[in-house]
């Protein structure tokens, strides 16, 4: 029976509405260790049972209520911290994961899982079985005592390591400001951004302007800013976060966790009887093994070089037209903008006068209703973290079978960056349960306007929005009930990124942009002029961003790469030695780029982020035939939602690719939309 505290804890609430403003750091806790003692007493009874529905949606239906729980927790973590609730996650995080190893490595259930009689099951059930049967056999379930013990254990310090690693940048991110007392350092800068800049300080009780570390400050100084030291301080503030090095060096330095990481990862993927850490990784992902991937990645870098050095030349030879003799690497977004207006008369700051946010999200939800015939309308009865968050419903044929929660504006308090994380997955109704409907979070960090006007994006920001929202149509379009293997998860990790790679091309066509546009003060669109000189711009400089993809995805590889062949090497001298083969502008070296590197020390992507490219590959590909002449965007996005949307893992990535695209993925798609091949 629970307790009077259980009873009014947020965090356990069974309704159909989630509750996110009234949960404090005190009720984590409660929380997670009730939650862990209802699914322990699931699992105590379907161990005993037998048949796909009493064993397997049972666990089904167990992991989605203690992820339920957990979804809010680690969410509200990075959206609305504060030190209490990061404490309080970083505990209950060790606390869970040290539990979910041990129901990974628990032989009962691996037994009941495996007897399962499979006569009568469909393609899709069989494949969910297998997964849940891989899942435990990864997490050590067939080892020794004593191995398995020590896997444990490794994967609750890898745990409590990579939460650390992200609070560290999260912190480090933070903590540092600049005042600026003298308005002609801001020379340069757009007038927005300027009143960005004196809101910080206003909200701080200051007078003058204040600089941070958040994306819309760092995009105004180092893109727009004349002030060559002010983007200098900024750039090193930037690129030595909790690190060794830099203004606040030593404070937050991640270099310790960098270590211990790719150590007991090491260990890890040894214990299950890999070679190395890429080894494990690739057990589930398309890529066969370190071999292709690396071969993929050096013969990107191999076509992109030459355009690179090239381009590399160029600009520094248009920094010279403004008196930079020696080109920095805090210079090239500024030079690069720059030159951009010269070469394409683009100015960024007049494009983002374009784009209102509500106009832009109007334009994408009408792009998504003619793709794929749903509606997508704002609620404001639903409880949130912040005032800023929105919440949207999916409709079709007026009923409601998805949500999405939207944080679009950055603050303190906040990650940096964008992403997409799952809410709540499909479920099936079973007995008095009625089904539950997907819900996403999609997070941003756009720059807030003053109170009561609207806000603007770059169209950057905009092609970040419609990859995000790759991601959330991906996992609310789901038609598999079975959450293990519906939407994203179980996707193989690189070609996750396919959908949200897929909606980013979308903000480059013409009638979509029309579509979003409308000037702040007159209300037209951007002309059809300023469009084509957008979309001839839009390879402007793209060797020189593949090579620093290219560059990151081979770095992230070697790390992960057996001890042995790594021998005494420090990360920082595997860092230089993929510079030095990859790169054509070094960084300087008291740069820590590692130590930021939260895709793979703090998130999902360890000996993964190649994905990024892997997937790219395949969305050019499955993009081309949206672009061509008369286009029917209904059917074409009817075929992509059956076939890869719609489908999640109920069975392997390129065959969602085949069958939507007739073949299977070339790289020419890839390389024309670099502008590396016809």
């Amino acid at each position: 029976m629970m307790d009077i505290e259980t009873m009014t804890n947020p965090l356990l609430t069974e309704g159909r509405s989630l509750i996110f403003n009234t949960v404090r750091a005190h009720h984590v806790g409660p929380a997670v260790r009730e939650a862990i003692r209802h699914h322990a007493d699931a699992l105590a009874q379907l161990v005993t049972a037998s048949g796909f529905d009493a064993v397997f949606l049972a666990k089904q239906r167990a992991d989605a209520r203690l992820a339920r729980m957990w979804q809010i927790v680690s969410h509200l973590a990075v959206v609305v911290r504060t030190p209490e609730l990061a404490e309080a996650h970083a505990t209950a995080e060790a606390e869970l994961i040290a539990y979910q190893m041990g129901v990974g490595q628990d032989p009962a259930l691996y037994r009941a899982l495996r007897a399962i009689d499979r006569t009568g099951l469909d393609p899709v059930e069989v494949r969910a079985l297998d997964f849940a049967l891989r899942e435990m056999e990864l997490s050590g379930v067939a080892l020794d005592s004593g191995p398995r013990e020590r896997f444990a254990a490794i994967c609750v310090e890898l745990g409590s390591l990579a939460t650390a690693f992200g609070n560290a940048v999260m912190d480090a991110t933070q903590s540092w400001t600049l005042p600026i007392d003298d308005a002609g350092r801001l020379s340069g800068m757009p007038d927005e951004d300027r009143a960005m800049f004196a809101r910080n300080a206003a909200q701080r009780g200051m007078e003058g302007w204040l600089v941070d570390l958040h994306a819309p400050s760092i995009r105004a100084v180092l893109r727009y800013a004349d002030d060559r030291a002010l983007r200098r301080t900024v750039y090193e503030a930037l690129q030595t976060r909790a690190s060794d090095s830099g203004p606040e060096a030593g404070r937050f330095d991640n270099g310790p966790r960098i270590d211990a990481i790719l150590t007991l990862r090491q260990e890890a993927a040894n214990l299950l009887g890999f070679a190395d850490a890429v080894a494990w990784s690739l057990a589930v992902k398309m890529a066969g093994d370190a071999r292709e991937v690396e071969s993929f990645l050096l013969d990107l870098a191999r076509r992109a070089r030459a355009g690179a050095e090239t381009q590399l030349g160029d600009v520094r030879r248009f920094a010279a037209t403004l008196g930079i003799d020696r080109l920095e690497p805090w210079d090239m977004g500024y030079v690069a903008e720059k030159m951009r207006l010269a070469q394409h008369a683009l100015d960024e700051a007049a494009i983002k006068r374009h784009l209102p946010l509500s106009r832009v999200l109007d334009g994408l939800f009408g792009l998504i209703a003619d793709l794929y015939g749903i509606e997508i309308v704002e609620e404001t009865w639903l409880d949130s973290w912040h005032p800023d968050v929105r919440y949207y419903t999916l409709r079709r044929d007026g009923v409601a079978f998805a949500g999405i929660y939207c944080d679009f504006f950055a603050r303190d308090g906040k990650q940096g960056g964008a992403w997409m994380n799952v809410c709540r997955p499909r479920l099936a109704a079973e007995g008095d349960m009625p089904a539950q409907q997907p819900v996403a979070f999609l997070t941003c960090n756009f720059g807030r306007a003053a109170e009561g006007e609207e806000s603007y994006i770059t169209h950057g920001d905009m092609v970040t929005l419609f990859h995000e929202m790759g991601h959330c149509l991906h996992h609310v379009l789901t038609e598999i009930d079975l959450p293990s293997i519906g939407g994203i998860a179980g996707v193989e990790w690189d070609a996750v990124e396919l959908p949200s790679q897929f909606m980013e091309n979308f903000a480059w066509m013409p009638a979509i942009l029309r579509r979003v546009s409308a000037h702040a003060v007159s209300g037209q669109p951007l002309d059809d002029e300023t469009i084509a000189r957008m979309i001839a711009a839009r390879r402007f400089l793209g060797a020189l961003g593949l090579l620093d993809q290219i560059e990151f995805g081979l770095i992230d590889l070697r790390l992960h790469l057996a001890g042995v062949r790594r021998g005494n090497r420090t990360a920082a001298a595997i860092l230089a030695e993929v510079q030095e083969e990859v790169a054509v502008m070094r960084r300087p070296d008291w740069a820590r780029p590692l130590h930021i590197f939260t895709h793979i020390f703090a998130g999902g992507y360890a000996a993964g982020y190649y994905s990024y490219l892997w997937a790219e590959r395949l969305s050019a590909d499955a993009f081309e035939p949206f672009g061509e002449d008369g286009a029917d965007f209904s059917r074409l996005g009817d075929l992509f939602r059956t076939h890869v949307l719609a489908r999640g893992a109920s069975r392997p990535a390129i065959d969602n690719f085949t069958a939507f695209r007739g073949r299977a993925p070339a790289n020419d798609a890839l390389l024309r939309s670099r502008g590396l091949a016809r």
